[in-house]
């Protein structure tokens, strides 16, 4: 397959959240640690957490419990991970570039208001002089943790994930998903995409996975995206990609195999276009996809105030139900 280049323009940004968005995969592996040196084993390698990334918990509990065999049952094993999860993940904070880019993707819903002749601000071109319309990049949340952890890991960063509205969060428990199809399958980030195209204006087409954009750190995440049909960024962990030092193009792919046998139309083909490796989400460019941001000053607006103020008393209203 030919390096491709022709892609129409982003319309939806879907992001896996641990270890991409917030850094939760060094307090996994701390938590995992404390646990293992209880019981007298080893630090956990690389080469098996690399596994575990982005996987739901029973498949990843399943991979870990086959390497550890820890002298306790998995039940309490559950309960002692969980306990040290509750005390660390609080901690959990934003990876470079992540709340300047939420910010950015979140104010193009700019150029969907409509001005006072009742016609959006997108259509109006983006004022370059070139006459282009602009649209807005649409974003949902896809990730493997559950309710319980997304709102522990989330609770001092309510603001920054306002920009996720609740019907467009695809969490790891979510009755939607079917048990044993998480990461590497391809269903929560379609899922995710018909969160947003249930919720689109009936003027609005739908969004097609190619006009998708997803953010991954995980190989498993990776290639659940490339099996969704829709291009990726990989924004791994330094020293996962350390670990698969050479592999590098066979992770943008889709072809490390994390699924098992999958049939050959479903893999992406080394080189070709559809992936890319960023070492972190700082100054991303978002002209290579497509995507037009509209100036800081359009916040001052009061239909943008409004929008985020909704979005925010709903989160406050779930996080204090939990």
């Amino acid at each position: 397959m030919a390096f491709r280049t022709d892609f129409p323009p982003i319309r939806a940004c879907l992001f896996d959240m641990d270890g991409l968005l917030l850094d939760t995969e060094d307090l996994y592996t701390l938590c995992i640690n404390l646990i293992l040196e209880k019981y007298g084993k080893t630090s956990l390698p690389w080469s098996i957490k690399a596994k575990l990334q982005g996987r739901p918990g029973p498949e990843a509990n399943a991979i870990f419990h086959n390497w550890a065999k820890l002298p306790i049952s998995e039940s309490n094993y559950l309960a002692e991970f969980t306990a040290l999860q509750q005390q660390h993940f609080t901690s959990a904070k934003p990876l470079p570039g992540v709340e300047k880019l939420l910010g950015d993707l979140g104010r193009t819903r700019w150029w969907d208001v409509n001005d006072q002749n009742g016609l959006k601000n997108g259509d109006k071109g983006t004022g370059d002089g070139k006459g282009e319309k602009a649209q807005r990049v649409h974003i949902a949340l896809a990730t493997s943790s559950t309710t319980a952890n997304f709102l522990v890991k989330t609770t001092r960063w309510t603001e920054l994930f306002s920009v996720f509205e609740p019907p467009r969060r695809v969490l790891g428990d979510d009755k939607r998903i079917q048990p044993g199809r998480g990461k590497p399958l391809p269903d929560i980030y379609l899922l995710a995409l018909k969160t947003i195209n249930d919720s689109l204006e009936e003027s609005d087409k739908p969004i097609t996975p190619e006009e998708c954009l997803v953010f991954e750190d995980s190989v498993p995440g990776v290639e659940a995206g490339r099996r969704a049909g829709m291009r990726v960024v990989w924004c791994p962990h330094p020293m996962l990609k350390k670990e698969y030092e050479g592999r590098e193009a066979e992770i943008l792919a889709g072809r490390m195999g994390e699924a098992g046998e999958v049939e050959a139309h479903q893999l992406g083909e080394v080189d070709d276009g559809w992936a890319d490796y960023y070492p972190d989400l700082t100054n991303f460019p978002y002209a290579k996809y497509g995507i037009v941001v509209p100036p800081a000053e359009v916040e001052l607006n009061s239909s943008m105030k409004e929008n985020t103020e909704d979005e925010l008393i709903i989160q406050n209203i779930e996080s204090t139900a939990a």
